[in-house]
């Protein structure tokens, strides 16, 4: 299972992005699902209909966020640093890491202080 973060959205858009060839290219038995977060942050755009359509047909389903994924988001945040506007890449990785799942984003550098806490990303 792979969850997909808003950068990762945005970029998969690009026809001949990195992202954009990663979908098309993925084991089609692997599910590709995104947290209500990412997709909360991957809505508010900007983005045209077709952006959102072209998003929902590489999706294999939405992930709603969990009182368990709030309880692992504020121990990231709390080990992490506590750092400002970090709280939404808290609740992604959680989400996540709750899943068992893999996170693909286009900016690593975001997500790799939660890797100590077990969150593998691609």
């Amino acid at each position: 299972m792979i969850h997909l973060d808003t950068s990762f959205l945005i970029r998969m858009l690009e026809p001949r992005s990195p992202e954009a060839r990663f979908v098309e290219t993925a084991d089609s038995d692997e599910l590709m699902l995104v947290s209500a977060v990412a997709w909360a942050e991957f809505l508010c755009g900007p983005l045209t209909p077709d952006d959102k359509d072209l998003a929902l047909a590489a999706l294999d389903g939405q992930r709603d966020c969990t009182v368990g994924d709030a309880a692992v988001a504020a121990r990231l945040f709390n080990v992490s640093g506590r750092r400002r506007g970090s709280l939404p890449d808290c609740l992604i990785a959680a989400a996540a890491m709750q899943d068992g799942a893999r996170l693909a984003t286009a900016n690593p550098r975001d997500f790799r202080r939660f890797e100590a806490s077990g969150l593998t990303l691609i």
